[in-house]
């Protein structure tokens, strides 16, 4: 009797395991398609399907692309109060100049991020690496009031010890130094605890971004980052863009090995859209500290000030929000082109919508260019990359290839010559949907012009890439490229 038992065993497992399937498969399509966009619903189902247990432990550890409902509340939360604080103080240069569709985006970008368009500023733009951690460095050290710092990346080494001598004055001068870092990124960077050991020797009030601390009762999807470069002095001067505090060689081996520099874009601001700036910080710290926002955090916006004639808008995005932010803002401003078009982005992994506006582009008669590296530094978004080339150089886009052994780490484009775009965001999904980010749209003939003559300085250093070029591409390179494309809606 214990034979014919026995021999049941192996039956009833195996029907178990085809009815766990089938559930799985059913629940899934149910599941994992909703409120998801179609080209990710399909990865995930694909996951799941061809290797089923695998594909649901994935799906549960990083599914979810939004942070937690109550991080979610709190950003609404604020929002409605930088809406309430800044309300009618929407003070412009020369509106009666304006496109006539920019007050369609600035609406657009006031509804989504709530930062209102303000007017009277002044930008300077710095493309030398140690150029801008010099400049952030002398700033530090003119400070009177205060100094906040947030960073995706902020590490000591030997070329930003400056930076955090500067920050160590402050802290003696009396002056209030509070810096935010994101705490997987840093934590994967050489020398983290010998940056935090620092901070707090010097005794910075620092915070950690988004952190994985389960122990601690704190903890998100792990990918979802904060990834925004932001530094305010005195509510007088800040800067943004797409520079972290680190060694231009982000400290490790295999970049040294390569001979990899990174190339980046900082801006310099003057005016109030500082105080706007810094209210993205003033955000940020009280979602991970719970030190409530004041309304003196936005009196700067209303000052009176006369400086360049440039109107600015801060437009922050990432998981926090509903919707889609930055991707938002890109795709008006795409469609909105009358003349030409002009993007750089070291990881370009556009979405269909995005695929679409630059090909219709094209095909209005629009100049479209974009600036990426020659080579890459992480694999499986240089692959996805690349297999959009094809499609692009086909619908007449002008794809520049920035010269080894440097990555073209800036993240900016330009509309015609009416307005500009610089922040810490690329245009790629995780940008759009996993990582916090913050953009500058400026309007102003004199920063566009400016930014111009960045982009001038790209095309010297670039070679064009070509399609007869392209499909020569061996058939190896094809197939990674491809499966690199179909990993990355995995989101």
């Amino acid at each position: 009797m214990g034979d014919a038992g026995g021999g049941w065993v192996g039956p009833t497992i195996a029907i178990g395991l085809l009815l766990l399937d089938l559930v799985i498969r059913v629940v899934a399509i149910i599941v994992v398609p909703r409120n998801r966009r179609p080209t990710a619903g399909m990865a995930w189902l694909l996951a799941i399907f061809f290797i089923p247990y695998l594909g649901v432990l994935f799906f549960l550890l990083i599914g979810n692309p939004k942070l937690p409902k109550r991080r979610r509340e709190k950003q609404a939360e604020v929002d409605r109060f930088i809406r309430e604080s800044t309300h009618g103080i929407e003070r412009v240069s020369d509106a009666a100049e304006w496109p006539a569709w920019f007050e369609g985006v600035v609406r657009l970008n006031r509804n989504l991020g709530a930062m209102p368009l303000i007017g009277s500023n002044s930008a300077s733009l710095i493309g030398d690496y140690q150029g801008s951690l010099d400049a952030m460095t002398d700033a530090i050290r003119d400070a009177r009031h205060f100094v906040h710092v947030e960073f995706y990346i902020f590490a000591l080494d030997r070329t930003t010890k400056p930076f955090f001598d500067a920050l160590g004055d402050a802290v003696a001068r009396g002056i209030e130094v509070r810096v935010l870092l994101d705490h997987v990124a840093s934590l994967r960077s050489k020398g983290y605890r010998r940056t935090i050991r620092r901070l707090t020797e010097m005794g910075v009030d620092w915070r950690l971004m988004l952190p994985v601390q389960p122990l601690k009762g704190k903890y998100q999807r792990p990918d979802l980052r904060n990834h925004r470069k932001i530094l305010v002095v005195d509510g007088e001067i800040g800067f943004l863009g797409s520079q972290n505090i680190i060694d231009r060689s982000y400290n490790k081996r295999v970049n040294i090995r390569r001979g990899l520099k990174w190339k980046e874009l900082v801006a310099r601001l003057e005016g109030p859209i500082v105080a706007g700036l810094d209210a993205i910080f003033a955000t940020d710290w009280y979602l991970e500290t719970g030190d409530a926002l004041t309304r003196e955090e936005f009196e700067a916006l209303e000052q009176p000030a006369e400086r360049q004639n440039l109107d600015c808008q801060v437009v922050p995005s990432g998981p926090g929000f509903q919707n889609e932010n930055n991707l938002k803002l890109f795709l008006a401003l795409l469609y909105a082109a009358k003349e030409q078009i002009i993007i750089t982005s070291p990881y370009f992994v556009p979405d269909e919508a995005m695929l679409r506006a630059i090909s219709g582009a094209t095909q209005r008669g629009i100049h479209v260019e974009l600036f990426v590296s020659e080579i890459g530094d992480q694999a499986l978004v240089y692959h996805a990359q690349r297999s959009y080339y094809e499609a692009l150089l086909r619908a007449g886009v002008h794809i520049y290839m920035y010269r080894a052994p440097y990555i073209l780490h800036a993240k900016h484009f330009t509309i015609d010559d009416d307005v500009a775009v610089i922040g810490s965001s690329n245009m790629d999904i995780r940008s759009f949907e996993l990582n916090m980010e913050v953009s500058l749209l400026v309007r102003g003939a004199s920063f566009v012009a400016e930014m111009r003559g960045v982009e001038a300085q790209y095309r010297r250093d670039s070679r064009e890439l070509t399609l007869d070029e392209w499909m020569q591409q061996p058939l190896r390179s094809t197939v990674l490229d491809n499966l690199a494309r179909l990993t990355s809606a995995l989101q």
